[in-house]
């Protein structure tokens, strides 16, 4: 599982490393690694116009050096020196040794360019571009709309350690970042203005201390959690999920979030709630019943999509909860929480709690959106809660009440539909039923929720039954291993 740092660790790292380095050594290794990549975006090097954004200090001398070895390479490099006075001289003087030509952008034009590398900001930046740089790179547009962007270690703007973008800032096809994965690139906006995101290894990992800010799973870690069949199983001993969710007015939710969970491990599943007639039509596997206390044995619930705020979902939620195994909460049952005559019920449960709100049921459960900084967000709302939270968006957040989070990255906007959260609940039903622990559940059904959408997309518009249909696709490639 790769991990994510914060800037603090990762320039207590860099300071460690540079003791026993030469002096200057890391740099190159940096701006080695950038001008690789660059010069496997580009066509060809030789003849290629390379516009470097340069700005004081390090992240500029990072550029500035890579320019020099893709103009040692025949590239036409540029420099335009945001800061001339403060630019890394070092770096500087091997473009100019090399061929390329440094820009003072008070009395230069912009030149065109096939390639833009932004090494305006680097990780200490914080908030968004300010003057004069925001005017010039206002004034750079056409450039970067008809160019290749890569950007050095974080798109100027963007917050390293948060995602945050709250003023101008670079938005980048490609992110070279040095060491360590940086939170600010996968999450919130910051993942957005970041592009591909590349991982250029430095040598910081040995001198990496503390815990990591974000944890992000690979296909091989949800394929070794994936609960699989053995020969001595039946149906009992793969899980029963139980599904508390839709109502007579939304039938819709329930056979969604049924059919997340039969594309899960479970071996049965069991629903309960107003749809039960529609539900025994789409899903004859099913066995369905109209309340959550006629629903037998189940071990873990799913509870909210479509599910109503009346009296009579709030007895059904209050069930639920009682229940002394795992449950999901998602949509209605969000909606309910909030009243206080929850409250008890969920402080009084010993059994894992976990969840799914997007941003405008993470306002109704705790008093205020999401912000910005989405990790301490979901972090605080896991402590509060004593509950593991997803908080969904294109970047998927499962955070723990102990503080560790992680980040989904295969996400897509085409799961920005009506009923793909349903679709999740009942997958990751499933999976706790299965057996897997609340984070991991959380973090595996968001991972092949997202690929699921992936897959949906490649047929054009995506609706939440056609990610429902994928999902057996998405759990093969996960599980072939």
């Amino acid at each position: 599982m790769r991990t994510a740092w914060r800037v603090a660790q990762v320039r207590a790292a860099e300071e460690s490393l540079m003791k026993t380095l030469p002096e200057g050594a890391l740099m190159q290794r940096a701006a080695a690694g950038l001008a690789r990549r660059c010069a496997d975006s580009l066509p060809r090097v030789y003849g290629s116009r390379v516009l470097l954004l340069v700005g004081p200090g390090n992240n500029g001398g990072d550029a500035l050096y890579a320019g020099a070895q893709l103009a040692r390479r025949g590239a036409r490099v540029e420099a335009l020196l945001f800061d001339p006075e403060r630019a890394h001289r070092g770096g500087a003087a091997a473009l100019h040794d090399a061929g390329g030509r440094l820009l003072d952008p008070r009395t230069n034009g912009m030149p065109a360019a096939d390639l833009v590398v932004d090494g305006i900001l680097g990780i200490g930046g914080r908030g968004g571009l300010r003057e004069p740089h925001a005017s010039r790179v206002a004034g750079l547009a056409d450039r970067l709309r008809d160019a290749l962007v890569i950007a050095v270690d974080v798109p100027s703007g963007v917050d390293t350690d948060t995602g945050a973008v709250t003023g101008m800032a670079i938005h980048a096809d490609i992110t070279v970042t040095f060491g360590a994965l940086k939170p600010g690139l996968l999450v919130g906006a910051g993942a957005v203005h970041s592009g591909i995101v590349e991982l250029v290894d430095i040598g910081l990992g040995p001198h990496l201390e503390g815990d990591p800010a974000l944890y992000v799973p690979d296909a091989a870690d949800i394929g070794a959690w994936w609960p699989r069949p053995v020969a001595n199983d039946n149906k009992y001993s793969r899980g029963v999920v139980g599904v508390a969710t839709g109502s007579d007015k939304y039938p819709g939710a329930a056979v969604l979030s049924t059919a997340g969970a039969l594309a899960g491990p479970a071996g049965l599943v069991r629903y309960a709630g107003g749809a039960a007639g529609a539900v025994r039509f789409h899903h004859p596997p099913v066995i369905a019943t109209e309340r959550v206390v006629d629903a037998g044995r189940v071990q873990a619930w799913v509870c909210g999509s479509g599910l109503g705020t009346d009296e009579r979902a709030f007895v059904e939620l209050r069930a639920v909860l009682g229940a002394p195994v795992p449950a999901i909460l998602d949509a209605d049952a969000l909606t309910l929480l909030a009243n206080a005559r929850m409250a008890d019920w969920l402080r009084e449960r010993d059994a894992p709690t976990v969840v799914t709100p997007h941003d405008g049921e993470f306002q109704r459960l705790s008093g205020g959106a999401p912000g910005d900084d989405r990790i301490a967000a979901a972090t605080g709302l896991a402590e509060r809660m004593d509950a593991v939270v997803l908080l969904k968006g294109d970047r998927t957040i499962v955070a723990t009440p102990d503080g560790r989070v992680f980040v989904n990255p295969t996400g897509t906007p085409a799961l920005a539909t009506g009923g793909t959260g349903d679709v999740l609940a009942g997958l990751l039903g499933a999976l706790l039923a299965g057996g897997l622990p609340a984070e991991q559940a959380a973090v595996a059904a968001a991972y092949a929720h997202g690929l699921a959408g992936r897959l949906a997309a490649e047929g054009g518009p995506v609706t939440a039954a056609d990610v429902a249909v994928q999902l057996r696709a998405a759990v093969a490639i996960l599980t072939r291993g």
